[in-house]
């Protein structure tokens, strides 16, 4: 079972028809930490923190949300998968702006149920979600 295939997909912002794009695939073998390290190799990365003060953003190894940025003939690809005990779902973006609004969605929802640990304030609906949760966590030197 290879982790990684090329298919065609629908942008979920533009709503273009991508071909022979990198899509993860279910993974029912080995662990998550196995599968972080095989999507590692097609240029995949596991974002483990979001929002200003980098709250997690799946439990790992069973929950992970994992990223790509790719070209096509019309400019840049934002890709996102999600990783759930071994289901994979991909999703392509054109704008880092439509990504970064589905990653704040979906570390929202793993806030929201209990998933993964997040912000101690949370609102009940993402519309009220404060700016400082909806951004990548940047680390910084001190």
């Amino acid at each position: 079972m290879n982790a990684i295939t090329t298919a065609t997909l629908t942008t979920q912002d533009t709503h273009e028809t991508l071909f022979c794009v990198p899509v993860l695939n279910d993974y029912h073998m080995n662990t998550g930490y196995d599968w972080m390290e095989d999507i590692a190799a097609a240029g995949w990365t596991v974002l483990p923190s979001w929002g200003s003060d980098g709250w997690d953003v799946g439990s790992w190894p069973y929950v992970m949300l994992a990223l790509n940025r790719i070209h096509d003939a019309d400019g840049e690809l934002f890709g996102m998968a999600t990783y759930c005990e071994g289901d994979v779902k991909t999703t392509y973006y054109r704008t880092q702006a439509a990504q970064w609004a589905a990653i704040t969605a979906y570390a929202f929802w793993q806030w929201k149920n209990g998933q993964a640990d997040g912000p101690a304030d949370l609102p009940d609906s993402i519309e009220d979600l404060p700016a400082q949760y909806r951004t990548p966590y940047v680390v910084t030197g001190h």
